[in-house]
């Protein structure tokens, strides 16, 4: 079991270009040594979309997928795939990739075990988890390549114009929902969203397109910074 290490850095929807340059300015920032970490935990829609076995979906956002393959070389990485960027392994060969269907991902921080995921694992529904399955897979990816300008130039577009930001009405009751498939977990952190909140022992993380703000451990506890 992995150990979270002091000072590791969680960083959890993003959306990037679309939602800022914020995840861009901290991976400069990162390679700088302006930000330091022990360990970097990607928790998924950090790229607003981005997948693996495609060229042409990475004009969209070369200059941070290059920062992150530098980075990976010196740096360890935890790469939690979302509902937004997925098929990363082939993309990014020295971070360590979970898919959906590997997470959650049990870690160790100091006597407790803790369950990391994207956050679109569990209580999602039939339709959707089939969605993901159909999708989220190189052949798939591949049978769509004749029409793929077509079809990223259009889904681009409608994500610029996306709200994706909040107030989840009722999260506590999804999250009692959420935490029935986690019992073994001591701790649970998940991003997806949006919600930079604690209830119980389940962590939602910032969405830094949303908050502007990632998780940083501290002391052997998760804290929410502006970095």
């Amino acid at each position: 079991m992995i150990t979270i290490k002091e000072q590791a850095l969680f960083i959890a929807d993003s959306h990037y270009p679309h939602h800022g340059d914020a995840f861009l300015d901290l991976l400069k920032k990162l390679e700088s040594g302006e930000v330091q970490t022990s360990q970097l935990f990607l928790m998924g829609d950090n790229f607003d979309l981005l997948f693996g076995y495609n060229d042409y979906i990475k004009i969209f956002s070369q200059e941070a997928i290059t920062l992150l393959q530098r980075l990976s070389k010196k740096l360890e990485i935890h790469y939690f795939e979302g509902n937004h960027d997925f098929c990363l392994k082939e993309l990014f060969t020295d971070i360590q990739v979970y898919t959906r269907e590997e997470q959650p991902i049990t870690f160790q921080l100091d006597e407790k075990k803790v369950a990391i995921s994207h956050g679109d694992k569990y209580v999602t529904g039939f339709g959707y988890d089939f969605y993901c399955k159909i999708l989220r897979n190189k052949i798939t990816l591949t049978l769509l390549k004749p029409f793929e300008k077509a079809i990223i130039n259009h889904r681009m577009k409608k994500l610029s114009k996306k709200h994706i930001c909040f107030t989840f009405h009722g999260f506590e009751k999804r999250v009692e929902e959420i935490l029935e498939n986690y019992t073994e977990a001591d701790l649970v952190i998940e991003g997806h969203f949006h919600q930079c909140k604690t209830v119980g022992k389940y962590i939602s993380l910032p969405s830094l397109a949303c908050q502007g703000m990632v998780g940083v451990i501290e002391a052997g506890e998760m804290r929410f910074k502006t970095l």
